[in-house]
């Protein structure tokens, strides 16, 4: 109140006029003020790990390329001859040079030039590797052995590894669900932000390649950033979402016995057969023949029977484009195929579970394949440089903060804020790793802003 003088000394006394309150923002403003502050303070965040993602992601991709370096001698014959030996006698020959060791599968032999792999189970613990040894299918000598994991060889394992864990074992795969978790989230946000533009009638050409002429410093760099953005987005998100498929807590729910999605590929039963008296079963080579006569073709597992009423399994393993997904069953005693499986058995997410783990790992669709995951990680690896370099313009240790964007939490009407928290809730059940870690975001955030209201001298 204010108290002012009067003619004739009376005194009167007025209110100060009372501030409207601020009119509440629209939605469009209100999601550009939230994508921009969860685009800013995730990526400052997530940016380190996903900087190493891409880092482990381009030497892993060029996996097979190292795998024909390193191990050229075991996977390569030293002369294509004209007529293979029979598989039963390559196994032989493995056996005799391993004789502690059992018969787990044979893989056939991929092209002319390439070795068969007679891979062996090693007496141990369980959980112990495999050990393969790669036959000359002409002369029937042993190249050589490895230790293999899953029909991997020892330097695909280590770098999968280091790709997905950075070889801390199941804890640290955390660290890549994490950044693929919030890429999305991310890459979405800055979209909000980029085509936000549009509003201000700026030329769509603005919009999709980078106007930096007349520009210098932050706002060149924010030109370059979100062109670059744009383009990359759809790479991004399939990337990340093969990503999560394959991940330890998001894609693993695929291996647990209850897959109501379908996610994972079809199995054989592989059902005990009759075993007539004195019967005689066949052998290895004529299961590949009988399955090479069912339609079944290129590189083969064989997996033998593992008593005497199991049926042989032979299935299609070559990777990439056409699709080879055939698996049969065979009956070693009346030469038949009892069952079998095709691309046609397996559900739509199966279908889009195995071509992404396929793109995922550069596979699908040969050197373009591998060349493109490249493209899409260096692109992803300036992205980040770029973002913090407009984030160091700012630099929040010379006292300016002004490129840290104010929270707006408050302004999100309650009914918009449910349903987000309900999306978001919904999500966190299906990404537990994103689900934690935004709880996280969320505390911090609220924190942050708690301390600058302090200091500011707001309540």
């Amino acid at each position: 109140m204010t108290h002012r003088p009067q003619p004739g000394g009376a005194v009167s006394t007025t209110s100060p006029p009372r501030r409207r309150p601020a009119p509440a923002p629209r939605l469009s403003t209100t999601v550009q003020l939230v994508a921009r502050r969860v685009h800013f303070l995730a990526g400052i965040v997530v940016a380190p790990f996903l900087a190493v993602l891409c880092l482990t992601g381009l030497v892993y991709v060029f996996s097979p390329q190292i795998h024909d370096s390193l191990y050229h001698s075991d996977l390569h014959v030293s002369q294509v001859g004209e007529v293979q030996r029979p598989l039963a006698e390559q196994i032989e020959t493995a056996l005799r040079a391993h004789p502690e060791s059992t018969l787990k599968s044979v893989l056939t032999a991929p092209a002319p030039d390439r070795t068969t792999r007679v891979v062996l189970a090693v007496p141990g613990p369980a959980g112990t590797p495999d050990r393969t040894v790669f036959v000359d299918p002409y002369t029937g000598y042993l190249n050589g052995e490895l230790t293999t994991a899953e029909n991997r060889l020892p330097a695909n394992t280590w770098l999968r590894k280091l790709h997905s864990n950075l070889q801390l074992g199941p804890a640290g795969r955390v660290y890549a669900e994490l950044a693929a978790s919030w890429l999305p989230v991310i890459a979405v946000g800055g979209l909000v932000l980029w085509f936000a533009r549009t509003r201000r009638k700026r030329p769509w050409r603005e919009v999709v390649f980078p106007a930096v002429k007349g520009k210098t410093g932050w706002q060149r760099l924010r030109a370059i950033h979100g062109a670059a953005g744009l383009w990359l987005t759809a790479g991004l998100l399939v990337v990340s979402v093969t990503g999560l498929a394959m991940s330890q807590f998001a894609g693993g729910r695929a291996d647990q016995s209850v897959d109501p999605l379908h996610l994972r590929a079809p199995a054989l039963a592989a059902a005990p057969v009759a075993v007539p008296a004195q019967a005689k079963p066949i052998g290895v080579d004529e299961a590949v023949a009988l399955a090479r006569t069912a339609g079944l073709s290129g590189e083969l597992s064989v997996v033998p029977p593992v008593s005497v009423d199991s049926p042989y399994t032979v299935t299609e393993i070559a990777e990439g484009l056409p699709v080879h997904r055939t698996a049969v069953a065979i009956d070693p005693y009346t030469a038949t195929v009892t069952e079998r499986l095709g691309w046609g058995d397996y559900s739509l997410a199966a279908k889009l579970s195995t071509l992404g783990t396929e793109f995922h790992t550069g596979s699908l669709f040969g050197l373009a394949n591998q060349i493109l995951l490249a493209v899409v990680a260096v692109a992803l690896l300036a992205l980040v440089l770029l973002g913090y370099r407009m984030w160091w313009i700012h630099n929040p240790y010379r006292g300016r903060w002004a490129s840290l964007p104010k929270p707006v939490w408050r302004q999100v009407p309650p009914p918009v804020l449910l349903l987000v928290f309900l999306a978001v809730a919904a999500l966190a059940w299906v990404l537990p790793v994103f689900g934690a870690s935004l709880v996280v975001f969320v505390v911090a955030d609220a924190v942050l802003t708690r301390v600058a209201r302090r200091r500011s001298g707001e309540t």
